[in-house]
């Protein structure tokens, strides 16, 4: 199952489209590739796809975007400008079967995917980069606060939308160096 675009990712993708611009673009969690495709429209000096679903991959290549399989930074070993990542954030949902979850629960909280995200990514970021991430209300968000605090970073929310159950927000998380 390939992560179709939701509204998360429609509300993400106005911001890729405006930070991507000469930089060199990581999108984790590409699923369907709405991010990369985005970044590559707005100018991006370079786009790398990765997702753990090798089905994502094999789609992605085939668009012409260059993808790799990687479960997180597994298989990363750049620094970018920019990472973008439209992360699993929800709590886990007993009623979800195993495919659909992998793409939407964030863990049994559903911050445990982003804070081990977030302890990562510094070390992907070219210096100055910048980290564009979207998350729920119905996220937790202490622990991923802590984390950004920890690594030296600091996190502005640029946009936010409400939708029926929850609002959802886009985040710039920035080195404060």
């Amino acid at each position: 199952m390939i992560y179709e675009p939701r509204e998360d990712s429609y509300l993400l993708e106005k911001f890729v489209m405006q930070y991507s611009k000469d930089k060199s673009v990581l999108d984790l969690g590409s699923g369907s590739g709405i991010q990369a495709r985005a970044a590559l429209k707005a100018g991006a000096k370079s786009v790398l796809a990765a997702d753990i679903n090798p089905e994502a991959v094999v789609s992605l290549k085939k668009e012409g975007i260059p993808a790799i399989h990687s479960d997180m930074f597994s298989n990363i070993s750049e620094k970018f400008d920019l990472i973008v990542c439209n992360p699993p954030y929800l709590p886990k949902d007993e009623r979800e079967d195993s495919e659909s979850e992998l793409i939407t629960s964030g863990g049994e909280r559903g911050d445990e995917w982003l804070c081990l995200f977030l302890s990562q990514a510094p070390d992907h970021l070219k210096s100055k980069g910048k980290i564009l991430i979207v998350l729920s209300s119905l996220t937790p968000r202490e622990k991923i606060n802590e984390i950004i605090h920890e690594n030296g970073m600091k996190k502005m929310v640029i946009a936010t939308e409400s939708l029926d159950f929850e609002s959802l927000e886009v985040w710039l998380i920035e080195s404060k160096a």
